[in-house]
């Protein structure tokens, strides 16, 4: 018996050496094996047929059309050979005949059909000071163009076209744009031909950029580079989301860092231009200046909320409704004021002769003042 108990043993031990020595070498033997072999679920086959493959070719299909290139060109007078930096005698060479020529300088950008009977939204910067403004359509079709206004305060100006049968974009209306959502930008880069790159939306709201007076811009990581300014920025589906402005670049080209002025905002600023020929802004009189820690404990405030009176002009709205230097501006219209640019963008679209209510601190005592809305005075670029 016990000789017995001594074979099973050892005959039990050699078949579980050879089982570890084939799972550890060779562990598909087990595997198709069909006593070992652990049953597995199918795997669906994947349908390519119904979009499994993500493409965005049916939006570029649809806004392409609405996207133009635009070429401006202006004349400019350059010395023959260099002139002397004494003003006085630059101004006396600049006037003999022969040491001044005239020379065409041409530059390009892109731009948007918005309407089908042949209005385009593009930069200001984009057709500032030129003598000549000519488009250029996807199909191929070219036509000069008129300055139907500009707004350079938000950097966008409005042109119109005489051509039939004009394809224009739609807005994206009030589809609110999202940080993460899909875009593309559309344009001619340094002048190549019309380009589609794809990328995020990265940040709302960005300001104090320094690139205009009013900003609040899409900042976006879709590639846009020089000959873009003016272009669309969709979403998926084909709408405007925006329109493609400036980018933030050490070297020219993109880095990542691209801004979009919103396509609602750009809708209200192109409607006034059509209407009017400009673009009519609320204004107070005032320069607001934020408030720092410093500001904040010196004047006794619990936060930095609200926006310091920095110069108020005479006889303006403020002025004549009582505001003056140091003055702390707490709400408008009973909304929190936060900082200067939020409160210029909280009077820009109020009315000429609209009448607002302004809490404000003097002295550490909270008062009120109701001001007459004036209209901002137009800025003349030299």
């Amino acid at each position: 018996m016990r000789r017995l108990w001594l074979l099973f043993a050892q005959t039990v031990t050699v078949c579980l050496g050879i089982l570890f020595i084939v799972a550890t070498l060779r562990p598909d033997w087990l595997r198709s094996s069909p006593q070992l072999a652990t049953p597995v679920s199918p795997v669906p086959a994947v349908d390519t047929s119904r979009g499994a493959e993500v493409s965005y070719a049916n939006a570029v299909a649809v806004a392409t059309p609405a996207v133009v290139n635009v070429y401006t060109s202006k004349h400019i007078n350059v010395p023959v050979v260099p002139l002397p930096s004494d003003p006085e005698l630059k101004r006396y060479f600049r006037d003999m005949p022969g040491f001044i020529r005239r020379k065409e300088a041409t530059s390009l950008g892109s731009g948007v059909v918005v309407r089908s009977d042949g209005y385009i939204l593009t930069n200001y910067h984009v057709i500032e000071a030129a003598d000549a403004i000519d488009v250029g359509l996807s199909d191929g079709r070219q036509a000069p163009a008129e300055l139907v206004g500009a707004d350079p305060e938000s950097d966008l100006a409005v042109l119109k076209i005489n051509l039939p049968k004009l394809s224009a974009i739609a807005f994206n209306g009030d589809h609110q744009v999202r940080i993460g959502d899909v875009v593309l930008a559309i344009g001619n880069p340094f002048g190549v031909g019309q380009t589609t790159t794809m990328g995020i939306v990265s940040a709302l709201g960005r300001n104090r950029l320094g690139i205009n007076i009013y900003e609040n811009f899409i900042q976006t990581d879709a590639a846009i580079n020089p000959g873009n300014s003016g272009g669309a920025l969709i979403d998926t589906t084909g709408r405007l989301v925006g329109i493609n402005t400036a980018i933030y670049s050490e070297t020219g080209g993109s880095l990542g860092i691209g801004f979009a002025i919103p396509a609602q905002a750009a809708h209200i600023i192109m409607d006034q231009i059509i209407e009017t020929g400009t673009v009519t802004r609320g204004w107070l009189g005032v320069e607001p200046q934020d408030i720092t820690p410093d500001l904040a404990q010196a004047f006794g405030l619990d936060s930095e909320a609200g926006v310091i009176i920095a110069s108020v002009l005479r006889n303006g709205p403020a002025w004549r409704a009582g505001l003056r230097v140091g003055d702390i501006v707490l709400k408008i219209n009973g909304q929190e004021v936060y900082d200067s640019i939020g409160f210029l963008n909280q009077i820009a679209p109020l009315a000429p002769r609209e009448e607002v209510s302004l809490l404000f601190m003097r002295d550490g005592k909270k008062r009120e003042a109701t001001v007459e809305v004036g209209s901002r005075p137009r800025i003349r670029k030299p």
